[in-house]
């Protein structure tokens, strides 16, 4: 039972690369699969590590299947019907789950 470690610690963070070439740290809210493709959905943080506004942003997500050393391809969804869909399945992971679980409530 004494393995219950802080788990702030070990939360998921990707850095993303914006046009601008800005690179914004990310936390990696969950991955979703939608019509049989995979999206990834990120919350981007401030420097103190916070978000204050509860946006996320979403991004088509691959691997290489023959190579899982390989870092994960992530894209822009270009489609507005495609980005639709991704947003109706989040909201669906977030009724199935505690969204108080993902933001610390002050």
């Amino acid at each position: 039972m004494g393995k219950n470690k802080d788990f702030e610690d070990e939360e998921m963070t990707v850095e993303l690369e914006l046009d601008d070439g800005t690179i914004v740290n990310c936390a990696i809210i969950t991955i979703l699969t939608v019509e049989s493709k995979d999206y990834i959905v990120l919350m981007p943080l401030d420097d103190q590590g916070e978000n204050e506004d509860g946006e996320v942003w979403f991004y088509s997500y691959s691997e290489n299947p023959d190579d899982p050393n390989e870092e994960p391809v992530l894209d822009y969804i270009e489609d507005d019907d495609e980005y639709e869909k991704v947003a109706e399945a989040f909201d669906e992971f977030l009724d199935n789950c505690e969204f108080d679980e993902l933001v610390d409530e002050p």
